[in-house]
């Protein structure tokens, strides 16, 4: 709901804050007096072109501040009763700017945001009931049409199209694939890799092997100087044993036998080593070879050999996946044709549906025209002509002899107002067929501003079209600008927007006002709109009568019934 409006510099409106309330507000006064200033100031809000020639004479900039209240699950998000404040600036100079609670957005951003939160119905404006997505959310809630089984057979053939298309191209390129990887997992299969410090080891014995004749010999000289006639290891064991009886000599003497300890495993090792270590060219020869096999491998699959085992791991995946491809694209194709029989299915009852709920909205809606001085309006809904199609399109024929036409070209903005105004009565809380729509609709903006919407009408219609409006603000928060005392009178809420000179000489300058007005303030300016003379008696009268029916049939309905809230 709009809770505030500021505007500054806005035309010939200097700095004005309107406080609209609950229910019906009605704007009013002489012709040219600024009243369309403000609702071009809400336009503002919801994304409506900006031009510099709305700011004032020597301004550098107009200013529109709008407050809001989010109702629950509003498209402009957010919790309910959480406030949103939307700017727009029009410098005279350059682009607009826009911003949300202070921070700035894109155009688009604002546009979206304040569309969820406000509707304009008038000449050029923005009427979310012309929106043909709109116009069929309307009819399917009119007539209780369920879509959930259409938009959820909708997103599994999505998804399942979404899959499919990623199993791969085409056939020819998935066969040269497989070939390549299936190449490169039997080559690496075939090496038979197990060990990941496989070519390290080899190495050690490929040194060995290379020089095991030269390391033979040396082996055997190195076990005869140790472990040998006379060795070192004897003569090391002598001194050992003529230690061991002297106590001045026990250090020495441990350390004696430790060296001995150590030299006598070196003259084992040694002697293994001449022992085992045997010239062997065809083993040194098959070394080479696998080492040369892992160098390839290497070079091709990966830095080490353990990375060469973890590619071979994701190649026989990519493999399983590209030879398991045909028997999957099979069960995706049959599931996606019996997705697309379903939906195809369900796409015709949903068609079938909204063909029969038509008629009777539209006879709903071409009712309320009637009493919205539109008395021989013609009124359809146009469903697609083919099942599936979910084109739906509102037509109205004004006057007799024009064609059914798409609200969208209809040309009179009064005419086009009461079209849009008889479409929310319908979509109220308690009318026609659409008597169980939920008011609660999170696509439907809280506020709607009528303009226009009692052009060229009087006496009982104009009565008739308060009372429609009277009955929308039942459920939403409505502006409307009016000329019709008859209109105003129903208002909960009554604003009168006046010019006034200000200044002196050349500093003189027109601004307008909005102003709120109750009681015999109110009676004046309903006698004003009524007869053009505020200070007629019977004029006031005639006002004070207005309003005080309204007070003894408090009904807001368009006809007066009761029981229609």
């Amino acid at each position: 709901m709009l809770v505030e409006l500021r505007v500054t510099d806005l035309g010939v409106i200097e700095d004005q804050t309107v406080l609209p309330g609950p229910g019906l507000t009605a704007l009013t006064g002489e012709t040219g007096a600024g009243k369309t200033l403000l609702v071009d100031a809400i336009s503002l809000l919801t994304g409506g072109p900006s031009d510099p020639s709305l700011v004032a004479p020597g301004a550098s900039e107009a200013r529109v501040e709008g407050r809001f209240t989010r109702r629950p699950d509003d498209d402009a998000g957010g919790a309910a009763g959480e406030e949103v404040i939307l700017t727009r600036v029009v410098p005279a100079q350059g682009r607009s700017r826009c911003y949300m609670d202070g921070s700035m957005i894109s155009a688009a951003r604002l546009a979206e945001v304040g569309r969820a939160l406000v509707d304009i119905h008038g000449q050029n404006a923005h009427q979310s009931l012309l929106s043909p997505a709109a116009q069929r959310d309307a009819l399917d809630r009119a007539g209780r049409i369920d879509t959930a089984e259409v938009q959820k057979l909708r997103q599994e053939r999505r998804r399942l199209a979404q899959e499919r298309a990623g199993l791969g191209g085409h056939p020819r390129d998935r066969a040269r694939q497989l070939d390549l990887l299936s190449y490169q997992l039997e080559e690496i299969e075939r090496a038979g890799l197990r060990d990941p410090d496989e070519d390290d080891r080899l190495q050690e014995e490929e040194e060995l092997l290379a020089d095991a004749a030269g390391l033979t010999e040396t082996a055997r000289a190195v076990w005869a100087a140790l472990a040998g006639e006379d060795g070192i290891v004897d003569r090391l064991g002598a001194a050992v044993s003529a230690t061991a009886s002297r106590r001045a000599l026990e250090e020495l003497h441990g350390r004696l036998a430790a060296l001995q300890d150590q030299l006598a495993d070196g003259a084992a090792e040694a002697r293994h080593l001449a022992e085992t270590v045997e010239d062997d060219p065809e083993r040194l020869a098959a070394i080479g070879e696998r080492r040369r096999v892992l160098t390839e491998l290497r070079r091709k699959y990966g830095g080490t050999l353990a990375e060469v085992i973890a590619y071979s791991g994701e190649l026989r995946a990519q493999v399983d996946e590209l030879s398991s491809h045909d028997r999957r694209a099979a069960g995706i194709d049959a599931a996606l044709e019996r997705a697309t029989a379903e939906l195809q299915g369900a796409s015709e009852r949903l068609w079938e549906a909204r063909r029969a709920a038509a008629p009777a909205l539209a006879a709903s809606v071409e009712k309320e025209l009637r009493t919205l001085a539109m008395p021989r309006a013609r009124f359809q809904i146009a469903v697609g002509d083919e099942p599936g199609d979910e084109t739906v399109t509102w037509m109205l024929a004004a006057n007799p002899g024009q064609p059914l036409l798409p609200l969208a070209k209809v040309a009179s903005g009064g005419e086009l107002a009461r079209a849009m105004l008889a479409g929310r009565l319908v979509m109220g809380p308690a009318t026609g067929p659409a008597a169980a729509i939920d008011r609660a609709d999170p696509t439907d903006p809280d506020t709607l501003v009528f303009d226009e919407v009692d052009a060229g009408i009087g006496g009982e219609a104009a009565v008739a079209v308060g009372r429609a409006l009277a009955a929308v603000a039942a459920g939403h928060q409505v502006l409307v600008v009016t000329h019709l005392a008859q209109v105003a009178a129903l208002a909960t809420a009554h604003l009168v927007v006046a010019k006034d000179v200000v200044g002196r000489g050349r500093e003189e300058r027109t601004v307008a006002t909005a102003r709120p007005v109750a009681g015999e303030e109110r009676v004046v300016e309903l006698a004003r709109m009524l007869s053009g003379r505020p200070d007629s008696s019977s004029a006031r009268q005639h006002a004070a009568e207005l309003l005080a029916g309204v007070e003894r049939d408090p009904d807001p309905s368009p006809t007066g019934r009761r029981g229609r809230r």
